[in-house]
């Protein structure tokens, strides 16, 4: 399913206050603070994205970001390249089940290919069922540790 009136675009500096927006509803585990979303998490990944050290992409509806995705590049020793790991995809609530996000997901994998990365990673345990759709399969478990 596609949303028709959904425009996938990169990320720019003007999108913060949506992206904040839709960050702080996606959140689970940690409680952005805006000051430093503005100051250094936000330009950041604007920068890495400039780059090719990241993906990050929103999905446009009307003059509204209504979605992003996030995915971080890192070069690797066992997969012979890069690999492309999907940290972060979120759409406004209302939205959806409309295909959105999938869109999202379907043109991170295209910059993947462009990119010649070995493989797209995704670490997540309540959205299995929506990746696996896409393509994804499991792989391995995912683990964390910390620092604070």
């Amino acid at each position: 399913m596609n949303d028709p009136g959904v425009i996938i675009r990169a990320a720019e500096s003007a999108d913060s206050a949506d992206i904040y927006r839709l960050l702080t509803g996606f959140v689970t585990s940690h409680r952005p603070e805006r000051a430093v979303f503005d100051r250094t998490t936000f330009p950041r990944i604007i920068e890495a994205a400039a780059v090719g050290g990241a993906e990050f992409l929103v999905a446009e509806r009307g003059a509204r970001v209504a979605g992003y995705v996030l995915a971080v590049r890192m070069p690797t020793l066992f997969a012979g390249g890069t690999v492309l790991e999907l940290l972060e995809l979120t759409v406004d609530a209302p939205l959806r089940g409309r295909g959105t996000g999938s869109a999202l997901i379907r043109a991170v994998q295209a910059r993947a290919k462009e990119a010649n990365d070995v493989e797209v990673t995704v670490p997540t345990r309540r959205a299995a069922v929506f990746y696996r759709a896409l393509g994804f399969h499991e792989t391995a478990a995912y683990l964390k540790w910390p620092t604070a």
